[in-house]
């Protein structure tokens, strides 16, 4: 089961299969309609308090990651998303961040793989 990752704001493939926008936020400027998002999972996203403290910035990545790994480790989220895992041969992870090395998608994907 390969899981992609792709910002938000770039267009729609076939190949994409079945998106899950990944954000705790909705991302400005799209559109529920047309999006062509299957599902967004809101709870998998890291928390307000984790996503202000780390602030994209590459020096406190790894402790970024480890506290992410601590908020969904064995959450009903992460169950969630497994299920989806399971069910599609492709995923792809939506997020909006411009950060497109150190982000959330990156440490999720990385997680349950």
């Amino acid at each position: 089961m390969p899981i992609k990752i792709k910002r938000i704001y770039l267009p729609y493939e076939p190949g994409d299969g079945y998106r899950i926008l990944i954000d705790r936020l909705w991302p400005r400027g799209i559109k529920k309609e047309g999006s062509h998002i299957d599902t967004w999972m809101k709870d998998i996203a890291p928390s307000t308090e984790l996503r202000k403290w780390y602030d994209h910035d590459p020096e406190k990545w790894e402790p970024f990651c480890k506290k992410y790994y601590t908020e969904i480790k064995g959450s009903a989220a992460l169950e969630e998303l497994k299920k989806k895992l399971r069910e599609h041969a492709t995923v792809t992870f939506l997020f909006s961040s411009k950060e497109e090395v150190y982000n959330h998608a990156i440490a999720l994907k990385k997680y349950v793989e």
